[in-house]
């Protein structure tokens, strides 16, 4: 499995994508807001994370805080659903390949994943 999830008005997951591509990579484009993640496809993207749900969230979106995501308490459950239901709150890009996946933050970071 070799996939980018993608945000096209995202900068740096728009860097990812041009880098992937400069190399000839082939790769699943997933445009994550348009077809959302289920919690069983953010626990695996988790696992080959090695990340905890706080770590790939997007602390400063609207909804993070509407959600008070990072109040003490707040589950790593409630926190899967969240980016399930708030696509938006997922970090990005997200570049999956060989059973390894890295954020793309800086967007080089995809480049790990190659060698």
């Amino acid at each position: 499995m070799v996939v980018l999830y993608h945000n096209p008005r995202c900068s740096k997951s728009c860097a990812a994508l041009a880098l992937l591509e400069e190399r000839g990579v082939a790769f699943e484009l997933v445009r994550y807001l348009e077809t959302p993640l289920d919690e069983n496809e953010i626990g695996e993207l988790l696992h080959l994370l090695g990340m905890k749900p706080l770590e790939l969230m997007r602390r400063g979106e609207a909804a993070f805080k509407e959600l008070a995501l990072g109040e003490d308490g707040v589950t790593d459950q409630a926190m899967v659903e969240a980016m399930t239901a708030h696509p938006i709150l997922m970090e990005r890009p997200v570049f999956v390949r060989d059973g390894r996946a890295v954020v793309g933050r800086p967007p080089e970071r995809v480049l790990e994943l190659l060698e």
